[in-house]
């Protein structure tokens, strides 16, 4: 029998649950076994238990495996194919989110955790107290990007400020640089492209 709509006050789509694009913190993977991923996270766990869904680096995970400060899970051939996945290696930084609860504030927008691609970093500008990123958008996707409109880039929920046609432009505050693993990031560094559901819906529907 398929499991309700909605579970435990968390809000689920398709039987997978929903995130907001806010990071709560991040973790590191602590060790590849195969297709598994041994995540390494601390004061992040107290309320997870196996079967529970988190999204990492935006893409929608359950938990198979548990302890105090760390947690594994298993990804598709899929996911890998699709993903960063293949070029985070032991010790990576990644990003961490719990699912969306029902009473809980959307700061965000709505992120399903399913990639829809790759983007490359082209560019990193620092602007006073902001940073500036250009990435590359793969051609099925850049019909998806506007300006002002949004985009999830490592799980992260982010305004696009410029589109530039093969890559677009995002700008992060300083909190959120200090509290995801953009604080790392580098040029030519992959990163995980979820388009606005709204947009999918939207060429859905004009179609």
């Amino acid at each position: 029998m398929p499991r309700p709509p909605f579970v435990k006050g968390r809000i689920r789509n398709d039987n997978k649950d929903m995130f907001t694009g806010i990071i709560e913190t991040t973790g590191k993977i602590k060790k590849i076994d195969g297709y598994n991923r041994i995540i390494e996270v601390q004061n992040f766990l107290d309320d997870i238990k196996i079967g529970d869904s988190i999204a990492i680096n935006g893409v929608c995970t359950t938990v198979i495996s548990l302890d105090q400060d760390e947690f594994t899970i298993e990804l598709m051939p899929e996911t890998l194919c699709v993903t960063n996945f293949n070029e985070i290696g032991e010790g990576g930084e990644v990003n961490l989110e719990k699912s969306l609860k029902m009473n809980g504030r959307l700061d965000g927008h709505f992120v399903l955790g399913h990639v829809d691609g790759v983007g490359r970093v082209l560019e990193i500008r620092e602007d006073g107290e902001f940073i500036e990123i250009v990435i590359s958008a793969p051609e099925n996707l850049r019909k998806y990007l506007a300006k002002k409109g949004t985009v999830a880039v490592n799980g992260v929920s982010l305004t696009i400020s410029e589109d530039l046609g093969e890559s677009f432009k995002i700008s992060l505050i300083t909190h959120t640089k200090e509290v995801t693993n953009f604080k790392n990031i580098k040029k030519g560094d992959a990163v995980n492209l979820e388009i606005d559901m709204l947009a999918r819906y939207l060429e859905k529907l004009i179609s």
